[in-house]
């Protein structure tokens, strides 16, 4: 290896930056993290190291650099646009043995700067030995998306057992095994959704009775798929169904999003469509309490997100009732994600100041809504599942004060590349639908917003014709 990967304790240790521009900014915001006691040479400061001085966050010599800036000196960069003074730097850091960089000069650097991933107390760094430092920050950012911002807590978490797990367990061998148990368990997976009581209960429990409850004990996530586009779920739903060994899905989650569930995991087919049920709402309410009961992980990927029109009450109160430990991962619900991929903007301060979700088809079936409201100019509605009684829709609203003219569009599925957008009016979008195969799901957008689409829209999905 071109360099030894090392991490520095430098907490209130001296470290000399030598330069007051920009690039020693960024030297100074990094190494302030470290907590480092900091002293910038330079004959002026930036606006930004000024302001940081004058709020008593470094200290400052104004001059030129001289070797005795490096006096009780623990750590030096040079981030000067002068060779000779980063030449000179890097000459005194050298006969004092002191370890020094010169910014973009690898030939002077005995230590560089990775690319940091800061979960603290975990730190991940990348380094490419200085060859290409634009391919570590990508590296970095892929990294950024695979480790959850809980693992630092999760970290903490851990370090407060370590005494009492020493005393448990008496060798490292078996220390080692019990770790490994709880941390591929439900326990990291409490941290990560902001539950540490319980994971720190789980864990006590575990340590009292020599062995891991967390093979004993299995949990169901309610996550949000999105509206179909597999790079809208985020990462926390990624993860989940990584890790899943069971998947419970809808008929709105695209395959594009079941691709990218654990390969191993069972997927069970739970959706609905209209006057037809795969499975009974009730019986997949209490099979998700049976799975995650019988020690499974088990995800319950729905449409959109669980929360809007998606009956995720109606899941976890189950769950809640009979003590199976649950999470939702909210996802981006069809309104935004549809609206966003057809170039129509929800609000607009011309035209909505206010949007409304509704749903266009009760639970016996029927259209039953309150159309005075909806009729109400300068807003947007949003009707989900609303194909069916697109008719008696429109007839509603205009009878109920809505304009004629107003704007209406029709997405089918959005945000995929199948995505079509039909525009028209209260009027004619039921004729225009009438002569047209659509394919479900739809979601329908009624407002003066509608008019920006062929202005704004930007997505262009794949066409048969």
């Amino acid at each position: 290896m071109d360099y030894f990967p090392i991490f520095l304790d430098i907490r209130n240790r001296p470290v000399v930056i030598v330069g007051g521009g920009e690039i020693a900014a960024r030297k100074v915001a990094l190494l302030r993290r470290a907590q480092a006691a900091i002293t910038v040479v330079a004959p002026t400061l930036n606006d930004s190291l000024a302001q940081q001085l004058a709020q008593g966050e470094l200290s400052y010599r104004a001059g030129e650099f001289c070797d005795d800036d490096l006096n009780r000196c623990a750590l030096v960069v040079a981030a000067t646009d002068d060779a000779g003074i980063n030449r000179a730097v890097y000459e005194a850091a050298e006969k004092r043995n002191l370890p020094v960089n010169v910014v973009d000069c690898p030939e002077f650097c005995r230590f560089i700067f990775p690319s940091i991933v800061d979960r603290t107390p975990v730190t991940v760094a990348v380094s490419t030995s200085g060859a290409s430092p634009v391919l570590a920050r990508m590296l970095r950012a892929h990294l950024e998306t695979m480790i959850p911002a809980g693992y630092g807590r999760l970290a903490s978490l851990l370090a407060s057992f370590r005494d009492s797990a020493r005393v448990r367990f008496s060798s490292m061998k078996s220390r080692r095994h019990f770790w490994e148990r709880i941390l591929q368990g439900p326990a990291t997976e409490m941290v990560f959704s902001g539950r540490e009581q319980d994971a720190t209960r789980l864990i006590q429990d575990a340590l009292n009775s020599g062995e891991s409850a967390a093979e004993k004990s299995g949990e169901v996530a309610l996550v949000g798929a999105g509206p179909g586009d597999p790079d809208l779920l985020t990462f926390r739903a990624l993860r989940l169904m990584q890790q899943a060994d069971v998947v419970l899905y809808d008929r709105l989650v695209s395959r594009a999003v079941l691709d990218l569930v654990r390969r191993e995991a069972e997927q069970i087919y739970v959706g609905k469509k209209r006057d037809y049920h795969a499975v009974r709402q009730e019986e997949i309410n209490q099979t998700l309490a049976d799975l995650a009961k019988a020690g499974k992980r088990v995800v319950r990927l729905k449409g959109g997100d669980p929360f809007i029109f998606g009956r995720g009450g109606e899941e976890i109160a189950t769950l809640a009732e009979q003590g199976v430990p649950f999470q939702v991962v909210p996802g981006i619900t069809a309104a935004s994600g549809c609206a966003s991929y057809a170039g129509i903007p929800l609000t607009h301060r011309d035209y909505a100041q206010s949007v409304r979700f509704v749903t266009g088809q009760l639970k016996d079936g029927s259209i039953d809504l309150d159309w005075a409201s909806l009729a109400q100019p300068q807003q947007t509605v949003v009707i989900y599942m609303g194909l069916q009684g697109l008719p008696v829709i429109c007839k509603q609203l205009i009878a109920h004060g809505a304009a004629a003219s107003l704007s209406v569009a029709l997405v089918q599925q959005g945000t995929t590349v199948h995505q079509q957008v039909i525009t028209g009016t209260l009027a004619t979008l039921p004729a225009l639908i009438a002569e047209k195969e659509i394919h479900a799901p739809t979601l329908l957008i009624v407002g003066e917003v509608v008019s920006l689409h062929k202005q704004l829209v930007w997505f262009q999905p794949l066409r048969n014709d």
